[in-house]
């Protein structure tokens, strides 16, 4: 079972945060078994990087194959650059000789640029804590909202759920499963204002005490500019129901989208200040390097990884052992 934050009995709602090192300690047994579906995930990405380090010589063409590897794994061109200065800079205070060796110093390259990244998500500084959450449509973005609900649960945390994604019935649908199965509240309006679920939900989670209220909103593309400023309408009428809030503003990111991935960031941090963002479907398919992409040029930190549908397949983010399966 993953968990972002230690299980106490009686958990302190002004100071409980996450620990991401902590829990990897605690739960080892499945966070090893969790690195090993994200090592599969993103064999794609490191097999072809790792075939520039089969040679027997550190020389241009080594760092050409992989500057042009990097940039096939959606690193983009100025984390692509990042990574080839630093990686020069580290063979050569090294002394490096073996191209083998040279991998090894990457893994040490972009764990470093990937630090930025690592951030624990706090919960209890405020009670409730609203968290907002958004992504275009299919990134998985309600089944991220509900494997979070069922963990925020089985830690003892009281939730609220929010189905501001009120155009869809199957997202309502959906999100209502979730809350029965992990035997939480939930606002829901057939057809109604989004923003008016919004409020309604922050409010009744101020009233019930709730520790978390999770709003779902629709998936939309930032191209759509009506649709995101519905998510600018939400977000103020949450700050109506709770000056304070939303405490979080979460985007849920396709790891199949690439560079696309790195734009909706962009465009999703513009229109509502993003704290944070969940990595999903780095199942096989995905370029992990975008994740380089977002260190460099939109460095938000990524609270969660998913590597898969089920329920363990979601966990917090750690640089290191990111770059240590992406090149494993």
């Amino acid at each position: 079972m993953f968990s972002f934050f230690k299980k106490k009995p009686s958990p302190d709602p002004a100071t409980e945060t996450s620990d991401a090192s902590a829990v990897a300690r605690q739960d080892a047994p499945a966070r090893k078994t969790w690195l090993v579906k994200l090592k599969a995930g993103l064999r794609k990405t490191g097999t072809s990087i790792a075939t520039v380090f089969t040679g027997t010589r550190i020389d241009e063409a080594l760092y050409e194959d992989l500057e042009a590897a990097l940039l096939m794994a959606d690193s983009g061109v100025k984390a692509t650059q990042y990574l080839l200065d630093d990686l020069k800079k580290r063979v050569k205070d090294s002394k490096t000789s073996e191209p083998a060796a040279v991998k090894e110093l990457l893994v040490e390259s972009i764990a470093s640029l990937l630090q930025v990244l690592e951030k624990p998500l706090v919960i209890g500084q405020h009670k409730p804590t609203v968290i907002m959450v958004t992504g275009v449509n299919g990134a998985g973005k309600t089944t991220s909202i509900g494997k979070l609900t069922r963990h925020l649960a089985d830690q003892g945390r009281s939730v609220l759920l929010a189905a501001a994604d009120t155009f869809r019935a199957a997202a309502r649908e959906q999100l209502g499963v979730w809350a029965e199965r992990s035997t939480v509240e939930i606002i829901s309006q057939q057809g109604g204002d989004p923003a008016a679920v919004s409020f309604d939900a922050v409010s009744a989670g101020k009233a019930r005490g709730k520790d978390v209220v999770l709003v779902d909103t629709a998936g939309r593309l930032p191209t759509q500019l009506h649709l995101m400023e519905e998510l600018r309408k939400i977000k103020r009428v949450i700050q109506k129901a709770d000056a304070t809030a939303p405490h979080e503003i979460l985007l849920v990111i396709d790891g199949n989208t690439g560079q696309n991935a790195l734009s909706q960031v962009k465009a999703f941090d513009d229109a509502l200040q993003l704290t944070g963002l969940i990595i999903t479907k780095l199942d096989g398919t995905a370029k992990g390097g975008v994740l380089a992409a977002i260190a460099r040029e939109r460095p938000l930190p990524v609270y969660f990884v998913g590597v898969g549908e089920k329920l363990e397949d979601l966990e917090t983010f750690n640089a290191r052992e990111f770059a240590q399966a992406l090149l494993s």
